[in-house]
């Protein structure tokens, strides 16, 4: 007869052999059978051989005592195991839902909800309220209760102006008319400012493991190299961009400086029969449609070209409808994503290298002209200008005249 210990080396055997090919309920059954073999003792020394808790060893010998089947499928009896934690504690989803409406966006009947505070936090304040509950078992909670974590989304324009849909339809019926004649078509804007320097930049770009590319903790504008003023120019018919580099301020004069050297370096000779253009930009900044700098100047490069220059404003808080912001501008960031514009070079090559599968195509040139600010024209000066205004909305829609 085999001794005590030797009785347990043979369970332990037995159980490496077959224990983890087991389920549940028939590793439980097999030792309690182990335990009622021995006797006296038995479900200690299975628990020791085997690592199952005595409770379940107990367990196994009660079920093989009292003969119950359970139904097919079934390791536990219904209801059996440890309750889940919205039913153990029963009101814990009112209590989060509770701590999490208060900063919830939107409208809180959507069937889709998201929450700004973090898991850890609520499942710190559902502590305090007398609650037990791990940040991961809150996490699951929101989700079943229709919680997501998402980003704000840009779809609010503020108040839409009354005419916005009417000024829309306008624009749109003047680009038929000047690509149906063969007459340019240009959307223009400035860029947001960019600083010239080992800066970080948004986005990622692919490096070898381990080692990306260092660049300043914080922003602060370099003096030496200074920033960057991107002015670009989109021709809407052929999908080509111009791209301005200025070096010093974002002025009426800047942007006209834009256009001219676009038309003399490329209109000119892509549109040589050209007798008008037509020009999209926003309401506001250097190219605003209540800024008489830029009024003035269209007037001199009007008369210095030979052409007669239509203005069509986008409706106040519009902009992102411009075609300059989703056909090149924001190709643009894409290109230098991930990347610090180290110089002036840099960002010149980077916005020149610019392309789409769609075929767009980039050229970028460095203004380092001086322009100046709070350059005034007076009422004499803007009398002079020759500007018929449109019946409907005069201030967004023009035309500038040749002198």
């Amino acid at each position: 007869m085999l001794s005590y210990m030797g009785r347990e080396a043979e369970i332990r055997r037995k159980w490496k052999a077959v224990g983890r090919e087991l389920s549940e309920r028939e590793a439980r059954l097999w030792a309690g059978a182990e335990a009622k073999t021995i006797g006296q003792g038995g479900v200690s020394l299975v628990s020791r051989a085997t690592g199952l808790a005595r409770s379940t060893v107990h367990r196994g010998v009660r079920e093989l005592e009292d003969g119950r089947e359970l139904p097919a499928g079934r390791s536990r009896r219904a209801g059996g195991g440890r309750k889940r934690c919205s039913v153990a504690q029963g009101g814990i989803r009112a209590a989060l839902d509770a701590l999490v409406d208060p900063s919830t966006r939107g409208d809180p009947m959507c069937p889709l909800r998201w929450c700004s505070k973090s898991t850890a936090h609520l499942a710190e304040a559902l502590g305090s309220k007398g609650f037990e509950i791990s940040p991961p078992t809150v996490a699951r909670l929101l989700r079943e209760s229709g919680y997501t974590l998402q980003r704000t989304r840009k779809t609010r324009e503020g108040t839409d102006h009354p005419d916005r849909d009417a000024q829309f339809k306008r624009i749109c019926q003047l680009v038929r008319e000047y690509q149906a004649s063969d007459q340019p078509v240009v959307s223009v804007d400035t860029k947001k400012k960019e600083l010239i320097g080992d800066f970080a930049n948004s986005g990622q770009e692919w490096q070898p493991q381990g080692r990306p590319e260092e660049v300043r903790t914080h922003d602060f504008i370099d003096k030496t190299l200074g920033k960057v003023i991107p002015y670009g120019i989109y021709d809407v018919a052929r999908n080509e961009g111009f791209v301005n580099v200025g070096v010093t301020h974002d002025t009426p004069e800047f942007a006209v400086a834009a256009l001219r050297r676009w038309w003399s370096e490329i209109g000119r000779a892509t549109y040589p029969k050209a007798a008008k253009l037509l020009v999209t930009a926003d309401c506001g900044g250097s190219n605003g449609h209540r800024v008489r700098a830029w009024k003035a100047e269209l007037h001199r490069f009007a008369s210095d070209a030979g052409l007669t220059i239509r203005v069509a404003h986008f409706p106040p808080g519009t902009s992102k409808w411009n075609k300059i912001e989703h056909r090149l501008f924001c190709h643009i960031t894409h290109n230098w994503r991930g990347r610090p514009l180290v110089s002036r070079e840099v960002v010149v090559s980077l916005v020149g290298s610019t392309t789409t599968s769609s075929g767009l195509r980039v050229r970028a040139v460095l203004d380092d002209r001086k322009y100046e600010t709070g350059v005034k024209v007076s009422d004499q000066e803007f009398a002079a200008i020759a500007i018929e205004r449109d019946a409907f909305h005069g201030d967004w829609n023009y035309v500038i005249t040749p002198c």
